[in-house]
């Protein structure tokens, strides 16, 4: 075939999204991945302590109410930082897996949260093993260069200077896919 042939054949249409499926690249992922890694170690030594039930995601709440007392799931939400939704479905699986139950508050509308029996025979085990993991990541961060605690701060003060949803709709805006 002749070189002039080759130029004269159209090009297919070039795909405006090269990768039909874009979650395979991802910069969390990894992030996510490590930080499920690292709770599964501490289920595992939930396991072999043999405190059945316990997911280390509930272990700041059940330290929260037992150094505070019974909160309402606003009050326990504001106290570590979540949303009110999710904490309300945080509460649910805590208190179908027996961590927690609701009691009636100072008036017939609200309710607050407290520790079952359950609970407080295990927050001293709990504290211990918040402490532990605490100083397991302070020896961690000092064998990195750069430890995530200080990544943290400064996406955080990256953040500030400009928002994640203003990053994120930017990009949006350039993209004929967002705008169709």
């Amino acid at each position: 075939m002749a070189d002039d042939d080759r130029t004269s054949t159209p090009d297919p249409a070039p795909s405006p999204d090269p990768d039909p499926d874009p979650t395979r690249q991802s910069l969390w992922r990894p992030l996510r991945l490590l930080q499920a890694s690292m709770d599964a170690e501490i289920g595992r030594l939930y396991a072999e302590a043999r405190v059945d039930g316990l997911k280390p995601s509930y272990v700041m709440e059940l330290l929260r109410l037992h150094a505070l007392g019974p909160m309402t799931i606003t009050e326990l939400a504001e106290s570590v930082g979540r949303t009110h939704s999710a904490l309300s479905q945080k509460v649910a699986a805590m208190r179908a897996a027996g961590w927690v139950e609701t009691v009636p508050g100072e008036d017939a509308r609200s309710k607050k949260v407290t520790l079952t029996d359950r609970a407080h025979g295990v927050v001293g085990r709990l504290a211990a093993e918040w402490r532990a993991t605490e100083a397991a990541l302070a020896e961690l961060e000092a064998e990195v260069p750069y430890p995530l605690s200080r990544v943290v701060t400064d996406l955080e003060r990256a953040l500030e200077r400009r928002s994640f949803h203003d990053r994120i709709a930017e990009k949006l805006s350039e993209d004929p896919s967002w705008n169709a």
